[in-house]
């Protein structure tokens, strides 16, 4: 009652009219305080628990934000900055992205058309504007290609995947020791086994000498491809593709210690296999990449 009549009255008069000495109050009014602190400190226990085992088994990949998504029902009604102070207080934390192979080695001298570039005019003010258009309806509309490097104590290896910008899959990769012209033909020759009708897609890369070979155009041309390239020194034009390799080395290879090749490539291949088929996204309402494809396509099928 004291505590409800001190926004009104003063303390010394409370305490003066009820006849409780200040030393009592001060006892029960601290009691309540640590009960207080006690029960919440059980409900982040409780919320912790619910959450570790989740954070643990995506080996620390996962922030605050995909932690609600992949908990909703269990998480369902707790506030997410409660969420975010929990995970902040134990230290669980996702990891952010770093920085990449480039494989831009020179200039063929050919025109390159960015067709993930529109420009827009305003003949107002008298400027061009060119902005980046990275939207799909489907999939196998647009997909993204490059190579990055990743070091082991006996040698290197280079990965190259080809990513469908619509829903994030990694259609295709190949990992190999050497970023060589095999390496690209391998890595194509699989993404067209699996996806035999191509006829219109878009399919973006940066200006490596890889993309530049005149085979590898013609590979392209002979399904109805159209080859897209980023503009000269903009990593931006390719950002997808350059975003996955941050998340990827950040989730499975900062921080990791891998004794040789082999248990690099390994770890390389299981972590694909867990992008595309666990790794839940907030762009994709929570879903994987692969769970997200399926949805698409049974969409595309329902509309026919």
């Amino acid at each position: 009652m004291i505590d409800e009549l001190r926004q009104k009255y003063t303390l010394k008069n409370l305490l003066r009219v009820s006849g409780l000495s200040k030393s009592t109050y001060s006892y029960y009014h601290s009691v309540k305080h640590i009960n207080a602190v006690n029960k919440r400190k059980s409900e982040d226990d409780r919320i912790l628990g619910i959450i570790l085992p989740v954070f643990e088994h995506h080996k620390s990949r996962y922030g605050y934000r995909r932690i609600i998504l992949a908990l909703n029902d269990e998480l369902r009604g707790i506030n997410h900055k409660k969420i975010q102070r929990i995970m902040s207080d134990n230290d669980l934390r996702g990891k952010q992205p770093k920085n990449k192979y480039h494989s831009y080695k020179g200039d063929n001298g050919q025109y390159k058309e960015n067709l993930l570039l529109y420009k827009k005019i305003d003949e107002i003010n008298h400027t061009t504007e060119y902005i980046r258009d990275f939207s799909t309806s489907g999939s196998n509309q647009k997909w993204t290609t490059d190579v990055s490097e990743f070091k082991a104590p006996d040698g290197k290896l280079y990965l190259s995947p080809i990513m469908d910008i619509h829903d994030g899959v990694i259609v295709s990769h190949d990992i190999s020791r050497n970023p060589d012209f095999a390496q690209t033909k391998r890595m194509i020759d699989k993404a067209f086994k699996d996806n035999p009708d191509l006829k219109g897609l878009i399919f973006h890369s940066d200006q490596g000498w890889q993309y530049q070979m005149k085979p590898y155009q013609t590979w392209l041309n002979d399904r109805g491809i159209k080859q897209s390239f980023s503009r000269k020194g903009n990593c931006m034009d390719n950002s997808l593709m350059e975003n996955f390799f941050g998340i990827m080395k950040n989730e499975m290879y900062y921080g990791y210690t891998y004794n040789s090749t082999e248990e690099l490539r390994k770890a390389m291949e299981e972590y694909i296999t867990y992008y595309n088929t666990e790794r839940i996204s907030i762009k994709r309402k929570g879903l994987s990449p692969l769970e997200y494809r399926q949805q698409s396509l049974a969409q595309l099928q329902l509309s026919y």
